[in-house]
């Protein structure tokens, strides 16, 4: 092969819309794999909310190309799915920082675990994610390569990560201003910081190096952010199961370690907000 056909190979590789399934099909594989391993066990569910995650910012990366039209519902999609999946590990979550043994753990609190797994398990089974992720990789996977535009792989992933960084700084300065009680704002904080630090990972061959600097940062943020959204959950999950507990008294005890845990966890985030 010439030198201009050789050149011409490459840039046909390098564009944004021929290479999505390379990027897309190694997510839809690791989800297909944890809905095929599909039990009621939390860290499994738990498991496929990420990959559902991840498969939901690479759509958003591609929506330019795609369409907000085309990408949007099957984003909502894919996030009322990991919502599913998520319902059995808040249990093991507010279990766990209860510090639960004994009664509590083999009792209600525990039942109400298994309940919301198998509850989820049925609800992802009926879901049909099998099909679904085949469908949409197909889908989309036709959208961009019946696209006359091409655009380089190198100029969306830098765009894009572009917003995804602007977005992450305007929620944390919405973070800064929020009440004490305005946990919605730090939680987005958080799904900031998750969505750069995805699309750094899927795109570091591309980038510039000093991008993937950041990574480490980010996951000190997702992990602090989310320490904070796990016990602001599992004292809302709490009060609204109230009724698991033996009297008013262990209720109101439960509740009030997870208060203290939330404070503490908020002081720890807010650091980072600096």
């Amino acid at each position: 092969m010439d030198e201009s056909g050789t050149q011409a190979k490459k840039h046909a590789r390098s564009d944004a819309q021929s290479q999505f399934s390379r990027y897309a099909q190694p997510l839809v594989s690791e989800a297909l794999a944890r809905v095929a391993a599909l039990d009621a066990e939390p860290e499994t569910l738990h498991a496929l909310r990420v990959a559902l995650r991840r498969l939901r910012t690479l759509l958003w990366a591609w929506r330019p190309l795609l369409g907000r039209a085309r990408v949007e519902p099957q984003r909502a999609f894919f996030k009322r799915a990991a919502s599913a999946a998520g319902e059995a590990r808040d249990w093991d979550i507010a279990l766990s920082l209860l510090g639960a043994d004994g009664a509590l753990a083999t009792g209600p609190l525990a039942s109400a675990r298994r309940a919301a797994g198998e509850h989820a398990q049925q609800t992802l089974r009926a879901a049909d994610l099998k099909h679904a992720l085949r469908d949409m990789l197909h889908e989309l996977n036709r959208a961009l390569n019946t696209s006359p535009r091409r655009t380089p792989l190198k100029r969306l992933a830098r765009e894009r990560v572009r917003v995804a960084h602007r977005s992450l700084a305007r929620r944390m300065r919405r973070a800064r201003r929020a009440k004490r009680r305005d946990y919605a704002a730090w939680h987005e904080v958080r799904k900031g910081a998750k969505r750069l630090r995805y699309l750094l990972e899927f795109f570091g061959s591309v980038l510039p190096r000093r991008e993937s600097r950041r990574v480490k940062s980010l996951k000190k943020l997702q992990d602090r952010f989310g320490k904070l959204n796990d016990a602001v959950a599992s004292e809302r999950l709490i009060a609204q199961h109230r009724e698991i507990f033996p009297d008013t008294a262990q209720a109101d005890a439960a509740l009030s370690t997870l208060r203290r845990e939330r404070k503490r966890r908020r002081r720890k985030a807010a650091k980072l907000l600096d």
